[in-house]
């Protein structure tokens, strides 16, 4: 649960809730029931949204190895389950350290920054398609936070080569 939720239960024996803690409070419960359509439908369409994108991803990059484009295919997969929960628990720190827990392995591993460039638009892209503008509004910060995590990954390979 995001931290400054999580830090107003925790003070709960001691006092009420001030006026900004129960409008930070009030938020978040509104925006729950959208938090969990958007993650039982990032759940539940999964593939109806990565199909078309390895099938767009393989024609925009017809020289790039299958085994290569499979695991960028897989890292985004991670990438957005991260991001899918993350946004359920309303928490960007959730989804920051368990993206950087394991993405610098992989990109240092697998070198699969190009692909990433082509791959991340045609993601959201697809998103868009699948999601609400609500829905989307609510995913885009964890979107754009992995985003910048991957390229900040690509940014130091560069930099060690």
């Amino acid at each position: 649960m995001h931290s400054q939720l999580e830090a107003i239960f925790d003070d709960a024996e001691s006092r009420y809730l001030k006026s900004d803690e129960l409008h930070l409070l009030s938020q978040y419960v509104e925006s729950l029931p959208i938090r969990l359509n958007a993650y039982r439908n990032l759940r539940d369409r999964e593939l109806e949204i990565m199909q078309p994108v390895a099938d767009q991803l393989q024609t925009q990059l017809p020289n790039e190895k299958i085994e290569n484009l499979e695991r960028a295919l897989k890292t985004a997969m991670l990438t957005l389950r991260y991001c899918a929960m993350g946004l359920l628990l309303n928490d960007q720190s959730f989804a920051q350290d368990r993206l950087i827990s394991w993405l610098g392995g992989t990109m240092r591993l697998y070198n699969i920054q190009s692909i990433n460039t082509v791959l991340h638009p045609l993601v959201q892209q697809h998103l868009s398609q699948v999601l609400s503008p609500q829905e989307m509004d609510l995913l885009a910060p964890y979107l754009t936070l992995a985003e910048t995590l991957i390229r900040e990954q690509s940014l130091e390979m560069i930099g060690t080569q």
